[in-house]
C-alpha cells in the first residue's frame, strides 16, 4: 500500500506528506503578520474579527506582505528540504537548473498574454480603463505584491511542477498522469479562493498543464516561473484585476461589463474567461517553439 514493487514510497503518499506539512508550516511562518496586524488594530477595535483583519490588510501593506510572503517563504523552505532530506535530492534535480534565457522569456510570454487579453477586452468595450494609461496610480502595493508574486511563482513552481512532477517521474509514473496530477492538484489548491468559478478552476488546471509542458520541455523550472509571476503581476498590480479571487491593487483601475463573465471573469479574474484559454492554449505552441529553438540553439553550440 506505501511501497511500490521497488520497494520505494509511492509518489501518492510523499506528495501528501509534503502537501500536508506545506499547510501547516505556512500558517507557522504566516503567524508574525497575523500577530503583529492583531497588536497593531486589535487594541483600537472591539471584536476584532476576520473581515476586520482583511479590511486592516489594506491599510498596512507591509504587515500583509509580512504575512502572505511569510507564509509563501515557509512553503519554499519545507518543500526543499523534504525534498532533500526524504527524496534525497539536490535543487538541480528539483528543477533549478539551465540558462536563465528561461526566466526572462517567461517574464516577457506572461506579461504579453495579460496585455493581449487587457487589449481585446478593452477594444470590445467589456474593460472600461477608469484612470487614463498616462495617469498610473503607484502606490507601495506595487512593490510589496511585486515582492509576493515573485515569492508565489517560485513556491507554486518549485512545488506543484518541480516537487510533485518528479517525485512521480522517480517512480515511473507515465508522463500523462505527471501532467494530469500536477494540473488536479494544482487546481484544487486554488478551490477555496474567493468569488471561484468552474471555468476559473478549469482554466487554472489548463495553466497548470501548460506549466508542466513548459518544466517538461526545458527541464528547468525557469519558464513556468517567470510566465507565473508575470501572469499574477500584470492582471492585478497593473491592469487592476483581481488574481484567482483575490482583490487587485492595480496602477490602473477597471470596471467590467455586467452579464460578460464569461468573457472577462468577472470577480474571479480573466483566470475565469475564455480569452485565458484561449492564451494559454496559445502559450502551449510558444513553448513548443521557443523549446525547438532552444534546443537547435544547445545542440549548435556543443
Amino acid at each position: 500500500m506505501f511501497k511500490n514493487q521497488s520497494g520505494q514510497v509511492r509518489a501518492g503518499w510523499l506528495i501528501l506528506l509534503t502537501f500536508i506539512a506545506m499547510l501547516i508550516v505556512q500558517q507557522l511562518f504566516s503567524l508574525p503578520g497575523i500577530l503583529l496586524l492583531m497588536f497593531t488594530e486589535a487594541p483600537f477595535s472591539e471584536g476584532f474579527s476576520y473581515l476586520d483583519m482583511q479590511t486592516a490588510f489594506d491599510s498596512h501593506p507591509w504587515i500583509f506582505l509580512l504575512m502572505q510572503g511569510g507564509g509563501t517563504v515557509g512553503g519554499i523552505v519545507i518543500t526543499f528540504l523534504l525534498w532533500r532530506f526524504i527524496n534525497k535530492g539536490s535543487m538541480k534535480e528539483l528543477g533549478f537548473r539551465g540558462s536563465l534565457k528561461d526566466l526572462w522569456f517567461g517574464l516577457f510570454l506572461g506579461a504579453l498574454s495579460i496585455i493581449f487579453i487587457f487589449i481585446v477586452l478593452m477594444a470590445t468595450g467589456n474593460v472600461t480603463l477608469l484612470n487614463s494609461l498616462s495617469n498610473p496610480h503607484f502606490s507601495i502595493f506595487t512593490i510589496t505584491f511585486l515582492v509576493l508574486f515573485i515569492l508565489v511563482g517560485i513556491f507554486e513552481e518549485m512545488f506543484f511542477r518541480g516537487y510533485v512532477m518528479s517525485t512521480m517521474a522517480s517512480r515511473g509514473n507515465k508522463k500523462w498522469i505527471i501532467y494530469v496530477a500536477s494540473a488536479l492538484i494544482f487546481s484544487i489548491a486554488h478551490g477555496a479562493n474567493p468569488n471561484v468559478s468552474l471555468l476559473g478552476l478549469m482554466n487554472i488546471a489548463l495553466v497548470g498543464l501548460l506549466f508542466a509542458y513548459m518544466f517538461d520541455a526545458t527541464k528547468s523550472l525557469w519558464l513556468p516561473i517567470g510566465y507565473h509571476i508575470t501572469w499574477n503581476y500584470f492582471q492585478g498590480n497593473v491592469f487592476g484585476f483581481a488574481v484567482s479571487g483575490t482583490a487587485p491593487n492595480g496602477i490602473y483601475s477597471v470596471e467590467l461589463a455586467e452579464g460578460h463573465d464569461w468573457l472577462t471573469g468577472g470577480a474571479f479574474g480573466l483566470e475565469g474567461g475564455i480569452l485565458a484559454t484561449m492564451l494559454i492554449l496559445v502559450g502551449f505552441i510558444t513553448t513548443k517553439l521557443y523549446s525547438k529553438s532552444r534546443n537547435q540553439k544547445n545542440t549548435g553550440s556543443l
